[in-house]
């Protein structure tokens, strides 16, 4: 059998390695790697691939930075080639990005098989281009792998097949589990030990000159309580680099960090801000207190079973939730089924079920 991985951004890596690492177990099972280079920085791309432990590409289709329209496009026209030469036997997409939903239209024009890793998760938002991403893909995939009970809930509501969908966990916490162990040795020098972590790289907060000159203030006065680490997204840079603006005491502003260093910042940050939907996952799974800076969340049960509270764009409420977890009043979460470090392991079992 020939298995064909795409993976495009950040989130995809951590969630092909163990189902890449899964399918090597099995002597009968051919896999090529394709990154679309929809990642371009190299501490959002290489750098994750080498503390992954993932293989080296087989193709990398080096699809430039452009809008959603650009990107799809240089997705669809690069990688059709390459399915017509590999010849796969199933190809797996991970994740929501336009390199997944670009991939499944591809495969299946060409009636290729598609097994969609991460399907169902649904935020009822179709401003974010994700969901857009997530509804396309899921509706063309053949095999749909959830990694929660909401995910099955949102697929047979949409007229998904029973028999297409496949609960498994959620393979980004396989690649925790291995992983978090080691990461300390990563963690990045000379941080206080205690401090407030943010991640933010959606445009409903960063494009909007006037909201994150707002968003930044209020962090400011967060760091006059607990500092405040901020591992800076490139589009973000960018934009704070347009508003001039410079950090003052307490905030400390770092470059994007590699897979394990931010792992290990994520363990011990007393609680995190972002508008990543992974972090929400992994801050449930590590048992710290979350900020969600969006209006909706594709992941609800980091919500109802987890450590994540959803706020929006409440500036003031997001500070006194700060102080909420500061004074030892935080969430605390529940084990979430099947987030167990076995994700992959049952994607390739339903897959190869499926092949025989």
């Amino acid at each position: 059998m020939h298995i064909l991985h795409v993976v495009g951004a950040r989130p995809n890596f951590m969630k092909a390695a163990p189902v890449l690492a899964a399918f090597s177990k099995y002597s009968g099972v051919r896999q090529t790697l394709v990154h679309t280079g929809q990642h371009y920085d190299a501490n959002m791309s290489d750098v994750f691939f080498q503390q992954l432990g993932m293989p080296v590409p087989d193709v990398n289709l080096e699809v430039p930075p452009g809008s959603h329209a650009q990107q799809t496009a240089q997705v669809l026209a690069r990688f059709e080639p390459v399915v017509l030469e590999r010849t796969p036997d199933l190809t797996l997409v991970y994740g929501d990005v336009n390199s997944t939903m670009a991939a499944t239209l591809v495969c299946a024009k060409l009636q290729i098989r598609v097994g969609h890793v991460e399907a169902g998760l649904r935020s009822r938002d179709r401003g974010m281009p994700e969901e857009i991403n997530r509804l396309i893909a899921d509706q063309l995939a053949d095999l749909l792998f959830t990694p929660s009970i909401d995910g099955d809930e949102n697929l047979c509501r949409e007229g998904i097949a029973a028999h297409k969908i496949h609960r498994v966990g959620n393979v980004m916490i396989d690649t925790l589990v291995r992983l978090v162990p080691g990461c300390a040795a990563h963690k990045p020098k000379d941080l206080p030990s205690r401090y407030a972590l943010v991640t933010l790289h959606r445009p409903s907060n960063v494009d909007d000159p006037a909201g994150l000159k707002s968003l930044l203030h209020a962090l400011e006065e967060i760091a006059q309580e607990i500092p405040v680490v901020f591992p800076i997204h490139p589009r973000t840079r960018k934009r704070m680099e347009d508003l001039e603006f410079s950090p003052t005491c307490g905030m400390h502003l770092l470059d994007p960090a590699p897979y394990l260093a931010f792992l290990s910042l994520q363990k011990d940050a007393a609680i995190v801000i972002t508008d990543s939907g992974g972090v929400q996952e992994e801050t449930t799974f590590l048992g710290v207190p979350c900020l969600t800076l969006r209006e909706s969340t594709e992941r609800p049960i980091t919500v109802t079973m987890g450590t994540n509270l959803v706020i929006g764009r409440d500036l003031a409420k997001m500070q006194r939730e700060v102080r909420r977890v500061l004074q030892g009043k935080k969430k605390t979460a529940s084990a979430i089924p099947l987030w167990d470090g076995h994700a992959a392991k049952r994607i390739a079992q339903a897959v190869l079920s499926a092949h025989s």
